[in-house]
């Protein structure tokens, strides 16, 4: 482990924490998780919006620092845990383009899939953050149609949080699961640590369900 400080994971399950766990549990690291009950609003209690005033998770505590955003949480550990291979050094000529995929993800596609979802018509291309959905998602297919990995032969950080991401937006039909980009999850989310973060994921959610309905009793 590359740190003597404490990592405290602020996690709810099946939710995009669910990508940062899975990370550390790739990276090997030590954590504690602070869970919450998002079903029951608990991510909305002044407690936690002293954490992360939006409400959201992520967030991510090293110490004394706070780290909220799931692309700045991923840049941020997989810096901080280099033995585990996942991420190249600066000086690495993978550096930007491992850069590059991980900001791609938070700048353009997940604008992208919002307003596909809530079925928002997209801005001019010249003023978009994606310029068009089809654009979008084709560069990225791109680069994941004749290699494993976005970045080569091996997987790293910038992997983790695609793979994920793809296996979510697919299976809710936002993105279609073609040969492709269903190789390309499947490679991610056959790791041993997916399984058991999902595996986990699920008995907490089971557990958050009935705890809410409950209190609604």
């Amino acid at each position: 482990m590359s740190t003597d400080q404490k990592l405290v994971l602020f996690h709810s399950p099946q939710t995009r924490s669910s990508g940062t766990l899975f990370l550390l549990e790739e990276l090997g690291a030590a954590y504690d998780l602070h869970i919450l009950n998002m079903k029951a609003g608990e991510n909305r209690e002044p407690a936690y919006l002293k954490i992360n005033p939006l409400g959201k998770v992520p967030a991510l505590l090293h110490g004394e620092a706070l780290i909220t955003e799931q692309v700045a949480i991923a840049i941020y550990l997989g810096d901080l845990f280099p033995e585990a291979g996942l991420t190249p050094a600066i000086g690495d000529p993978r550096r930007g383009p491992y850069l590059r995929w991980l900001v791609y993800y938070g700048s353009c596609f997940e604008p992208a899939i919002v307003d596909r979802f809530l079925k928002h018509e997209p801005a001019p291309p010249s003023t978009s953050p994606y310029g068009d959905f089809d654009t979008m998602l084709s560069t990225l297919v791109a680069e994941i149609t004749d290699k494993p990995y976005l970045l080569g032969d091996a997987p790293t950080v910038a992997d983790m949080l695609w793979g994920t991401a793809l296996n979510w937006v697919t299976m809710f039909g936002m993105v279609e699961r073609t040969a492709i980009i269903g190789r390309y999850i499947d490679r991610i989310t056959s790791r041993q640590a997916y399984v058991d973060v999902m595996a986990r994921d699920a008995v907490l959610a089971a557990e958050h369900e009935a705890a809410t309905n409950a209190g609604k009793g």
